[in-house]
């Protein structure tokens, strides 16, 4: 499982790179696109062949459906982890995100986030102000 926060910096070569810890659980290729909130999503090949066909799977005449679906389907882009544990960073993903050279690399249990750092520290400054509000709402998920 994916956890924690680290910080790296993007280089002039648009590579970033993947905590260590992670890179055994992502093996040598893996699938970055947009996320949720400003950031991009990093997933393992399996764990996105799951989460690819549960959204082909949706209902194709619904509005909300199609614009998820194009949203992660087709900003997706399969990465190769180098020997040194980097990844490049497709440009089109790094303007969605907003990222410009530092970055947090979060693991959250199935997937990697990947945020612009001053992005990050003002989202959770905000999250972390509204936590217990946030934990009523998720009672109805057995939190």
């Amino acid at each position: 499982m994916f956890l924690g926060e680290y910080t790296y910096k993007i280089d002039d070569k648009k590579r970033m790179g993947v905590p260590p810890k992670f890179r055994q659980l992502l093996g040598k290729k893996a699938i970055i696109t947009r996320g949720l909130d400003n950031c991009l999503f990093l997933y393992p090949m399996k764990t996105w062949e799951t989460f690819a066909k549960k959204i082909a799977e949706m209902p194709s005449g619904q509005s909300d459906a199609r614009g998820f679906a194009r949203i992660m389907l087709a900003g997706a882009m399969e990465v190769s982890i180098d020997n040194l544990g980097r990844i490049l960073m497709p440009d089109y993903l790094k303007d969605y995100a907003q990222i410009k050279r530092e970055v947090v690399v979060a693991g959250l249990y199935n997937r990697v986030e990947i945020w612009d750092k001053a992005i990050w520290e003002n989202y959770t400054k905000q999250t972390e102000k509204e936590v217990g509000n946030i934990a009523e709402r998720l009672k109805e998920f057995g939190i």
